[in-house]
């Protein structure tokens, strides 16, 4: 695990070596083990290690090929790098035992084909020094982040967009305001967009090709196309339980591969379980868990781990905390993150990612399961209001008209859902953190940008044909939320101590087998995650799997009307801050005004805006508007 950065200059033009080593050195959280720089005059490459495999010296980077011909940065790891290392044996001499040198020499033997065969999470760049040419790639689910910046015969990638920013000067600090304006639909920025006008995400699943001609980039794996196939519904379910344990269990060994201590994060619910059993399975005896516990009964999963730790006979840690002592960590919330970043689950995140590094530095997780086999609850919901769009008109009028009446703001919310014409847009409303409240950012803004919806449809159309409605909102998620949003949050979050974290569900041959599966065996009777739920009963008895799904929630709606108020009036009322966005400040006031009056809950839109603005404030760098949002702000 590493922080890579790279910039290539056709110009050749030169700048002073501590410039580039002061912008790796934002990269040192990422890996604080071993640093490296490699320059040719054309291309400068960096790096920052968190060793985790081949610990000696022959893991170090930027790493040469054996011919002398490519050099590369890496950050992931390879989980099948041993096989690929047979399959190239015969025309390879290794160095070391790393999987750098694995990825490296599959790329010579391979070139872009090379990726196809690639398991892992990852996020690399290789230069060619004889074509003079970039090689960018990032892995199928985007579990590793890659931000890069094309200016004129320039391109610069990294990590993290902060270590980008000495390269880019001031026009590299322009806010991104279709970025901004999604930010404050959602909660987080979707790749492409970055929250700099200037910075890109290469997209999941995506490798960039960039030489003296220009930059080419092309999707190389996509899950899109897959349809469920109804012929398994006639399978016996035991079958598909056994194909789903088999990958399940597979995709977790694989994670296994380490030189350094390994465990992983377990909480109450289904997904952690699964994946702590799965390493059991897979010959670890008594692997390491850990759980970050609350005083609050409200919050605290504790238990639950508790008793999936005692049942599987695992070596459990847990630290167990007042919900208050999470405000701790509010400024390393907002030191580390690099875009804002409204999930108020990075909290606990950081504080299980804080407690695992004591004791490893590898932690794996159980991301993904919720997107894969149906683990939300508003799946369900998609269908049953999608079906409200074969009533009559005049039928669901009178409906909405009822629910705009009640005292209820549930029932206002409920008569909003009634509105959307189709599954995509249905399914912004009920993801939006900002539902029936309305636009933050300015008209102009509006009428020059996308909408989180106008993505959703897009997306949407490139899907298989004849999906469910749920089926619909579990490729958005997997296509939005997970990528940007909670991995995201997790590489973060691990990140900040330290500690690399693999995601066994992440896999993508058990991605491409999910999808395959009908939403019948994700959703049914009531129950979600059915086959997975099934499959896990083979390792936990019933009442530890069917208990009801809690989240990694806090109470940041009583912290803002509580220990947060004063903190947050002050950031609302601070007019040089917000003069620095496109804001309508006197609707954000009125956010603020209706959430602590107890008028209604807006705290996902309210913190959404904090975290803009507490980001802004620490990160300013004399930030530039483009017109249309500096004529908004002033």
């Amino acid at each position: 695990m590493c922080g890579i950065l790279g910039v290539v200059d056709f110009r050749g033009h030169s700048f002073a070596p501590e410039l580039f080593a002061g912008a790796l050195e934002h990269l040192r959280r990422r890996g604080p083990d071993d640093s490296g720089v490699w320059s040719d005059g054309a291309a400068h490459l960096g790096m920052r290690r968190l060793a985790v495999v081949d610990l000696t010296p022959t893991g170090h980077q930027p790493m040469v090929s054996s011919d002398g011909r490519f050099v590369i940065v890496f950050n992931g790891e390879i989980y099948n790098h041993s096989e690929l290392r047979w399959q190239l044996s015969r025309q390879t001499t290794w160095c070391g035992t790393s999987d750098t040198e694995t990825l490296l020499e599959a790329y010579r033997e391979w070139g872009v084909g090379c990726l196809e065969r690639l398991r892992g999470m990852f996020a690399f760049a290789v230069w060619d020094t004889l074509e003079r040419r970039l090689f960018l790639a990032r892995d199928r689910l985007g579990v590793k982040p890659l931000y890069y910046a094309c200016q004129s015969d320039r391109l610069m990638f990294a990590s993290r967009p902060r270590a980008m920013a000495p390269f880019l000067g001031s026009e590299g600090a322009e806010i991104d305001v279709e970025a901004l304006r999604i930010y404050l639909e959602l909660g987080y920025i979707p790749a492409p967009l970055s929250f700099y006008r200037h910075a890109r995400k290469l997209r999941p699943g995506h490798y960039i090709l960039y030489d003296a001609r220009g930059l080419k980039e092309v999707r190389y794996w996509d899950y899109r196309h897959i349809e469920p196939n109804p012929t398994l519904l006639g399978k016996p379910e035991e079958e598909l339980a056994d194909e789903l344990d088999e990958l399940i269990r597979r995709a977790t060994k694989r994670r296994l591969m380490s030189d350094v201590p390994l465990g992983a994060f377990l909480s109450g619910g289904v997904d952690s379980a699964y994946v702590v059993a799965s390493m059991k399975a897979a010959g670890v005896a008594a692997p390491a868990a850990f759980t970050i516990a609350f005083r609050e009964p409200k919050y605290n999963e504790g238990p639950a781990a508790a008793a999936i730790a005692q049942h599987l006979g695992i070596d459990h840690v847990t630290e167990t905390l007042s919900v208050a002592d999470l405000l701790q960590l509010l400024p390393l919330c907002v030191e580390e993150f690099d875009e804002p970043f409204a999930d108020s689950s990075a909290f606990p995140t950081l504080a299980v990612a804080r407690l695992a590094r004591r004791h490893v530095t590898v932690a794996l997780t159980g991301d993904a399961g919720d997107e894969l086999f149906g683990g939300y609850h508003y799946y369900s919901l998609i269908g049953r209001l999608m079906r409200a769009q074969s009533w009559p008109r005049a039928a669901v009028r009178a409906l909405q008209t009822l629910l705009r009446l009640a005292p209820s703001h549930r029932a206002r919310l409920l008569a909003g859902a009634l509105r959307p014409a189709s599954c995509a847009q249905l399914y912004r409303y009920l993801r939006s953190i900002a539902k029936d409240f309305g636009p933050l950012v300015g008209d102009g803004v509006l009428e020059d940008t996308s909408s989180s919806a106008d993505w959703f449809e897009r997306e949407a159309r490139t899907f298989a044909p004849g999906l469910t409605s749920a089926e619909t909102g579990m490729r958005l998620d997997l296509a939005f939320t997970l990528s940007d949003g909670y991995l995201q949050k997790v590489d973060v979050a691990t990140m900040g101590y330290s500690l690399e974290a693999r995601c066994p569900l992440t896999d993508h041959e058990l991605v491409e087998w999910a999808m395959r599966l009908p939403v019948e065996l994700k959703i049914r009777g009531g129950h979600t995650k059915y086959l997975l739920k099934k499959a896990l009963c083979r390792y936990l008895p019933r009442e530890l799997v069917y208990r009801p799904k809690q989240g990694f929630g806090i109470p940041v709606s009583e912290w803002l009307r509580g220990p947060l108020r004063g903190w947050a009036e002050e950031l609302l009322n601070d007019e040089s801050l917000l003069a620095r966005l496109p804001l309508r400040r006197q609707r954000v006031r009125e956010l603020f005004r209706l959430h602590t009056s107890g008028a209604r809950d807006a705290h996902p839109l309210l913190w959404a805006v904090l975290m803009l603005l507490c980001y802004v404030a620490r990160h300013d760098r004399g930030m530039a508007l483009p017109p249309v949002a500096r004529k908004l702000a002033a």
